[in-house]
């Protein structure tokens, strides 16, 4: 591959590069599985009214909808919160529960879990690249049978680029429109979108919901 040839010319940037690129991936993956996804306290129930969402969107949701009490936990929700049945915890700005990181997707580690998403995909790119380039193909068995780990790994790899490119894209939609996937999935269970007039009430354009998540 070319990254062995690299090597054996001495030229080591790439491949330290890529080795650096492997293992921030996998710190980034401990880091996103093992932080507070933005855990509802009960000790915040008296600040939980006074979060920036809910005070964006006073004007466009109705008055009558109120903080509900987590029948769970039986915490406040603060507005866009959402109880996991499999963290045993309200979560706000509630995204998913993701099983490969063992985590909840919410407000405090959502914009870490898009960084890792990019980190993996320009390392399964790279990846794909190199495993490609130690691919010669030629119509043997002979070579089919020296070359069938090889063959498997690339075609995994394509698969799980896949994948991840299909989740960054939706997740950099969904951002984009200020809104989350359990809020796109379920619109018409949730009480303060199904009140709105307004489909979408926390949008506030492109440029600003990307600004406010990110930074």
């Amino acid at each position: 591959s070319d990254l062995q040839k690299q090597e054996e010319r001495g030229e080591l940037l790439q491949p330290l590069i890529f080795v650096l690129l492997v293992l921030c991936s996998v710190l980034l993956y401990f880091k996103v599985s093992l932080m507070d996804p933005g855990f509802v306290k009960s000790e915040e129930e008296a600040k939980a009214g006074k979060s920036e969402e809910q005070s964006m969107v006073i004007p466009q949701v109705p008055s009558n909808i109120k903080m509900r009490r987590c029948g769970y936990c039986m915490v406040k929700q603060p507005m866009r919160a959402k109880h996991c049945q499999l963290c045993q915890h309200c979560v706000r700005r509630y995204d998913h529960h993701c099983p490969w990181i063992e985590n909840c997707v919410g407000e405090k580690n959502h914009p870490l879990f898009i960084v890792y998403l990019s980190m993996q995909l320009v390392v399964l790119l790279w990846g794909g690249h190199i495993a490609w380039s130690g691919l010669h193909f030629e119509q043997s068995w002979d070579w089919l049978q020296h070359n069938i780990l090889l063959l498997m790994s690339f075609l995994l790899i394509v698969i799980f680029t896949i994948v991840v490119l299909l989740l960054l894209i939706s997740h950099l939609y969904l951002i984009s429109c200020n809104t989350t996937t359990w809020e796109f999935m379920s619109h018409h269970r949730i009480s303060y979108l199904r009140h709105s007039e307004l489909e979408n009430p926390f949008d506030q354009g492109v440029i600003l919901n990307l600004w406010r998540f990110f930074c």
